[in-house]
């Protein structure tokens, strides 16, 4: 049987040492290699997916990344397997991409064997993803767990918020009111409740809460 493959990545040294690896496996076709996330589309949306097998995606690639492509091919082409090859190895991303039924990830450091066994794993129904990466995810859903059970009031995101935002504590403490002394103590409570240990542990609590999305 044969099987044909898409890569999309926007190195082409990637591209060719990948197509070097899939050279020793015979029974695999790369019948397209794409910059972006956007050709891809597009030459799935010309010619369908029904005689494609696997597309091997990097995560950032310039107009189109890794984790649209993956949504995109997920929701169009449901048959579709993705593979993603990445330097990127970050919890959230990973999240996205699995509650969007990617069929697996491996760093680009892999071995040659490792990536062969991910794609004919992947192929065959199954998925995989590296020990590396599941412990990335494993961690950062960890880390996520524990953000849900620190619960802050209304007014200590707002506190959070405006120093995450590099206002002062007289320049917070006009806005909302309050005196100096007060907003000192929210500050403490934050360090201690959040347990870090400054002003920039503050600020990355902020934007892992998506208080600064706003």
């Amino acid at each position: 049987m044969n099987y044909n493959l898409i890569i999309a990545d926007d190195h082409k040294m990637f591209i060719d040492g990948l197509i070097s690896i899939l050279n020793e496996a015979p029974e695999f076709s790369v019948i397209l290699t794409a910059k972006n996330g956007a050709q891809v589309e597009k030459y799935l949306s010309i010619n369908s997916a029904d005689n494609i097998h696997l597309l091997i995606t990097d995560l950032t690639m310039p107009e189109m990344g890794g984790i649209e492509l993956n949504k995109i091919v997920k929701s169009k082409y449901p048959s579709l397997k993705t593979l993603v090859v990445s330097m990127h190895i970050d919890g959230m991303m990973i999240d996205k991409l699995i509650k969007n039924n990617v069929d697996g990830y491996v760093p680009k450091n892999a071995e040659k064997e490792e990536l062969l066994t991910a794609i004919r794993s992947i192929i065959k129904g199954e998925k995989y993803f590296s020990p590396e990466i599941k412990k990335a995810y494993t961690d950062a859903m960890f880390e996520n767990k524990k953000m849900e059970e620190i619960s802050l009031t209304d007014r200590e995101k707002e506190v959070l918020k405006l120093i995450a935002e590099e206002n002062t504590t007289q320049e917070i403490a006009d806005k909302l009111f309050l005196s100096k002394h007060t907003i000192e103590s929210y500050r403490k409570n934050l360090i201690s409740k959040l347990n870090v240990k400054n002003l920039a542990g503050l600020t990355k609590h902020a934007l892992k809460m998506g208080l600064l999305d706003e």
